[in-house]
């Protein structure tokens, strides 16, 4: 195990010394980002300040890969099927290509732009040489913010990390550090019988150090019975004359020496490379809906390897944000970032559930719209990729985090969200049912009065009771009139009415204004968590 540095800082006098912490990390604050990673590495993190980074990146594992080396320039149809929504080759693929090559301020490597190189003649412009490109900028800034002592693990599957594994090794193991392990994360699963491939049923994550001086905590599991340590070890139990039972074991240099059966259960199962941990499935307790949740148990064995209390953990695509909670429960500071609006307000809402509001109040909070100026600035991105984001936030921001976001790929119809209202399903029939309200929003300066009648038509079509159109700017005198003679909606089960469509501001969401609507049967963001000791005295939430 290695341990936090320490200097050594002696008196005037000779006789006294005093023993001083290297680096300490008791005033820091944790940290959350909304915004894209590379901005956020290169902006805002300072060299050699985190203990551990794990990420786990997008990608697509339904990529042909028999056809790559066909791709000669031109995409491919199984390259863009795989792709789509996700990478493609556009302007930023193309500047992220151009800045490698040309080394502008001598972020990169030799051996770094050579691969890429190379994987731009074999692969062609298309869209895993773009993910490719995506990754070795932000591994490279990843690689920059890690302490010398910190370990780096990248989350990905088998049909991408032999290129991935390339591109590490030329940012990591060219500059003193080393490739340490190839982790296989068993899951169990379930397929019919595949006519052309065994059933897939693991995920691979690249284990790498930034020298040979990282921390590292090797750790046991406890056998569960003698059965099982028989089993797997595959060795002879013996008697000796006493009638106590060992085992013989390896003593090195080709000997072999007596082992006591207890001794042998007390020294626990070492942790192989493969890792049996179940995914986050239908019935798991810790399951919030999040398509690609990955299991505490995974984080935590990762987290304990490579660090230390009171160390920094890194996780630049923070999803649901499971590494944050971890870290929190182990006593880690933290750094997390994600692009989408979605996955922060996601974690800020686990954060609260898991733990409570006092920890989430204390988070540095980067990113998010505080006035109107940022607000304006989030909508006015020019990344087609975050395009929808200030969409997201209004929505997620207005219904205090209870409405769906539209994820309807293309044209949304208007559509930017909705969330379910309970109510009498008639005046005359006091059964309960769901009913949509959708919401709306625009950031044009000047806002059209045909928005309203547009949003009208397509709430009318599908049948949803009422809308909620909110807007950047001040709507105009002809949008409000056109709202006021749509009338309102009687919600019978709190008796109270609801304009068929409420206008709202971007700045009366500044000022505290929220929708307030009965949703018994609400579909959350998250599903809420339960409370926990944490083995402190404080009762916390449990996933």
């Amino acid at each position: 195990m290695a341990k936090q540095a320490k200097e050594t800082v002696k008196a005037k006098d000779k006789k006294k010394t005093k023993v001083v912490a290297h680096k300490t990390n008791i005033l820091f604050q944790n940290k959350l980002f909304y915004g894209d990673n590379l901005d956020v590495l290169r902006k805002y993190m300072r060299d050699e300040t985190i203990d551990l980074c794990y990420i786990d990146p997008p990608f697509n594992s339904k990529r042909n890969y028999n056809q790559i080396y066909l791709n000669q320039g031109s995409e491919d149809k199984a390259q863009a099927q795989a792709f789509v929504d996700t990478w493609t080759w556009d302007d930023f693929a193309m500047d992220g290509l151009a800045e490698i090559m040309t080394n502008e301020k001598a972020r990169f490597g030799v051996k770094t732009m050579l691969l890429i190189e190379g994987f731009e003649k074999v692969l062609g412009k298309g869209s895993l040489l773009a993910y490719l490109i995506h990754i070795t900028l932000r591994v490279t800034e990843i690689h920059r913010v890690l302490k010398p002592t910190g370990s780096f693990y990248f989350h990905c599957d088998p049909t991408a990390s032999h290129y991935i594994k390339l591109v590490l090794d030329s940012i990591f193991c060219t500059t003193g550090g080393d490739f340490r392990n190839e982790i296989i994360w068993h899951y169990s699963g379930w397929n019919a019988v595949l006519n052309d491939s065994f059933n897939k049923r693991h995920d691979c994550i690249l284990f790498y150090s930034k020298s040979n001086k990282n921390v590292f905590n090797g750790f046991a599991e406890k056998w569960k019975s003698v059965d099982e340590y028989v089993k797997i070890r595959k060795q002879k139990v013996l008697k000796d004359d006493n009638g106590s039972l060992y085992v013989m074991s390896d003593g090195g240099n080709g000997t072999r020496i007596k082992r006591y059966l207890q001794e042998a259960m007390d020294y626990g199962k070492p942790i192989s490379n493969v890792w049996i941990i179940d995914k986050i499935n239908n019935s798991s307790k810790e399951r919030l809906g999040y398509p690609t949740q990955k299991p505490e148990a995974l984080l935590e064995r990762i987290i304990k390897a490579s660090t230390n209390k009171g160390d920094i953990v890194l996780d630049a695509y923070c999803g649901c944000g499971t590494t944050v909670v971890v870290a929190e429960k182990l006593k880690r500071k933290w750094v997390g970032c994600d692009i989408t609006y979605q996955s922060i307000s996601l974690m800020l809402k686990r954060l609260t559930d898991t733990f409570d509001k006092k920890l989430t109040d204390s988070i540095e909070l980067n990113g998010v719209p505080k006035d109107i100026e940022s607000a304006i600035a989030l909508a006015n991105k020019v990344d087609d990729r975050t395009r929808k984001e200030f969409e997201k936030w209004c929505v997620l921001s207005y219904s205090d985090n209870k409405a769906m976001i539209n994820e309807k790929k293309g044209s949304d119809g208007g559509i930017d969200g909705v969330i379910l209202l309970s109510d009498y399903k008639s005046e005359t029939d006091n059964a309960i049912e769901l009913k949509n309200v959708y919401f709306s929003v625009k950031s044009d300066i000047k806002p059209s009065v045909k928005y309203i009648r547009d949003f009208y038509g397509a709430m009318q079509r599908d049948k949803a009771v009422f809308g909620i159109f909110i807007c950047l700017y001040k709507p105009t005198k002809d949008m409000i009139e056109e709202c006021k003679k749509l009338g309102q909606y009687q919600c019978n089960i709190i008796d109270k009415k609801y304009p068929l469509i409420k206008i709202v501001t971007v700045e009366e969401i500044f000022n505290g204004d929220r929708l307030e609507i009965p949703t018994t049967h609400r579909i959350d963001v998250v599903k809420s968590a339960k409370k926990v000791n944490n083995g402190d005295g404080q009762v916390q939430l449990k996933l």
